[in-house]
């Protein structure tokens, strides 16, 4: 007997899980798709990168997935109880529709009364006992009825929810998405922005001079695809530096990379890979406006794309963390040459994503490989009238 309640126990354990890796991932998806609170979406990421820097374990990288199992069983039990209420509500608007007033639908309204009050308290009792999916599934009128005579449910509860949302974290996670989202615009921002002015200037030097203008532009051009490569051979290891150390100093530590490069030059070059060729795919659906009704499907597939990214960075930077000695220099060079054609082709899709985003040169802006997971926003001012 006991060995059997031990396997159900692991059963349980394995279901709330899987659970609450789809909870969380939801989540995230959901948090990503709101200005501003995107930063926490962006801020659990980087703590995610950082943990597994420093532990060196992939699985340290799942953070919170028991919390969001619970979350995601208040959703999902929430839902459950409200959908006989949204079933008779219906069934009452039709009855009004077809013939107001009539014995069917005061019985209907007086039987949606009812329901509501039953579902309210029962709604309740779940959420006072944890909210679990059994809570939902079952009332326990007997531990109900005692929890109400003891008179001591209100502060308990009050308590328990505090608690639970302190546990969450989210002002460090939301301090720690600023920073990083900060630092990596620093390092973003000039050869953006370069890119951004090179698709300006032959317009501006075509009524006269409009070979200059587009030389300039040209040069403008490569300048800025330049830059934007050799930054992004490290940014993504900066962020996870800056997320490892808590410190936003790391992101200027560009020969600390260097050297953690050194130590585990393949394992980068794998992260790099997997992080900019998770990013280059998403930008096709950036191709027109997002319509706010599919923001959320949208966000969940960038958040699948992005997790698995920031897991390897910190996999990779946490490998190096924990060697001595630099790598031999045919792994080093190596894992060099074939990073440049890496940050080449994704400077060159980048670039050219201009003419397929429906904000044009700004959306080089939006770049979710290393900000915000979704760059989906409703932007105050179109960008083609800036």
């Amino acid at each position: 007997m006991t060995t059997l309640k031990w396997l159900f126990r692991q059963i349980g354990s394995g279901w709330e899980w899987c659970f609450g890796l789809l909870s969380l991932i939801a989540a995230l998806a959901v948090l990503a798709s709101i200005p501003i609170v995107q930063l926490l979406s962006l801020g659990y990421l980087l703590e995610v990168s950082g943990r597994v820097a420093r532990s060196g374990r992939l699985r340290d990288g799942l953070v919170g997935v028991r919390k969001a199992a619970r979350v995601g069983s208040l959703v999902v039990g929430s839902w459950l109880i409200l959908l006989p209420l949204r079933v008779l509500s219906n069934q009452w608007h039709s009855a009004e529709l077809v013939a107001s007033g009539s014995p069917a639908a005061r019985t209907l309204r007086i039987a949606l009364i009812g329901l509501t009050a039953v579902a309210a308290v029962h709604l309740l009792w779940a959420w006072l006992r944890g909210g679990r999916l059994r809570h939902f599934l079952w009332p326990a009128p007997l531990r109900l009825i005692r929890t109400f005579r003891r008179g001591r449910w209100w502060a308990e509860a009050r308590d328990g929810a505090w608690e639970f949302v302190a546990a969450l974290h989210l002002p460090h996670y939301f301090w720690l998405g600023t920073r990083g989202f900060i630092g990596a615009v620093l390092w973003l921002l000039v050869p953006t922005l370069l890119l951004v002015a090179s698709t300006r200037l032959p317009q501006a030097g075509a009524a006269g001079g409009g070979g200059a203008g587009s030389g300039a532009a040209a040069l403008l051009g490569l300048l800025g695809g330049v830059l934007l490569a050799v930054v992004m051979l490290y940014l993504p290891f900066l962020q996870t530096r800056f997320a490892a150390e808590n410190r936003l100093a790391a992101f200027w530590r560009i020969g600390t990379v260097r050297q953690d490069f050194r130590r585990a030059p393949l394992a980068f070059w794998f992260a790099l890979l997997v992080t900019l060729a998770s990013a280059l795919p998403l930008y096709l659906l950036k191709i027109e406006a997002t319509p706010q009704e599919v923001v959320g499907v949208l966000s969940l597939v960038f958040v699948v794309f992005i997790f698995p990214a920031r897991l390897l960075t910190g996999w990779a930077m946490g490998r190096a963390m924990r060697r001595d000695r630099p790598r031999y220099g045919l792994f080093r060079w190596t894992a060099r040459l074939a990073a440049v054609p890496l940050v080449a082709f994704y400077v060159f899709v980048l670039f050219f994503t201009q003419y397929t985003s429906w904000y044009g040169a700004w959306s080089m802006l939006e770049q979710h490989a290393v900000l915000v997971p979704v760059p989906f926003f409703e932007w105050p001012v179109p960008f083609t009238s800036w």
